[in-house]
């Protein structure tokens, strides 16, 4: 397995002969309801856009996740698996070739990998977003993806796993709570899915933030006292700490 990661919660998966475009924002600004005054993302140095993406994969149909400026720029002939959320927002730019997946739904790709939806981060009156699991048919190694911490009692059922990406840092709006719960629900799916490598989501990266929402926020947490936490809980799980844009390798033993 290759992994490289694009900054925020964008990555380019290569597993089962396959590369997968997860939560693309690779152009442009990053505004929420067009609202550059609340909150707009900027990278000083943008990355390329990835060639020869054999899938689209989105978590969530915000713009963190379903990034439109993004998703204009590729081709709509590549397949989209998505919630049913952020399905909407790629039908709406011409995709045609769009798999809406709800919670437990799974989807088999080009017969070389399976795809599940797990219950993800809330982010609206009864709407939950979704987390995901990519297995490899021919091996059986396994990925699991939820960017804000927010994990179902359910993945219990499918441990253990290979490689989690996940939150590791809190971000928080004081007296209102965490949008982003990372340290104390990261050590827990460890615990639940016993995976042999956690890789950090969602915070750093070379992106810059600016708006009223930045302002408000707080953070907590890194990813070297996310280490201690685990020794100090008697978990084996490596904890990579992966540079923006540099492709990576993972060498994973099947389970």
């Amino acid at each position: 397995m290759h992994l490289t990661w694009l900054d925020s919660n964008s990555w380019l998966i290569e597993m089962g002969d396959q590369r997968i475009l997860l939560d693309p924002w690779l152009v442009g600004s990053l505004v929420f309801g067009n609202l550059p005054w609340f909150f707009k993302g900027d990278r000083p140095t943008p990355h390329p856009i990835p060639e020869n993406i054999d899938l689209i994969l989105l978590s969530q149909g915000l713009e963190d996740h379903a990034h439109r400026p993004t998703l204009e720029q590729l081709d709509r002939s590549i397949p989209v698996v998505a919630s049913p959320n952020a399905a909407k927002v790629v039908q709406g730019l011409g995709y045609h070739n769009v798999t809406a997946l709800a919670h437990g739904e799974t989807f088999i790709h080009a017969s070389k990998l399976k795809i599940q939806a797990t219950p993800g981060s809330p982010t609206g009156l009864m709407l939950v977003e979704n987390g995901y699991l990519l297995t490899e048919l021919t091996s059986g190694i396994t990925l699991y993806y939820e960017p804000h911490g927010y994990h179902s009692p359910s993945l219990k059922e499918v441990a253990p796993i290979n490689v989690v990406i996940t939150s590791i840092i809190d971000i928080e709006i004081p007296l209102l709570g965490p949008i982003i719960k990372g340290r104390k629900s990261a050590l827990l799916v460890v615990e639940w899915l016993q995976p042999e490598v956690i890789i950090s989501t969602a915070a750093g990266g070379n992106v810059v933030f600016e708006g009223l929402l930045t302002s408000l926020l707080g953070t907590q947490g890194t990813i070297d006292e996310f280490r201690a936490l685990l020794a100090k809980n008697h978990q084996t799980t490596q904890v990579v700490e992966p540079a923006p844009g540099e492709r990576f390798e993972l060498d994973l033993s099947s389970r």
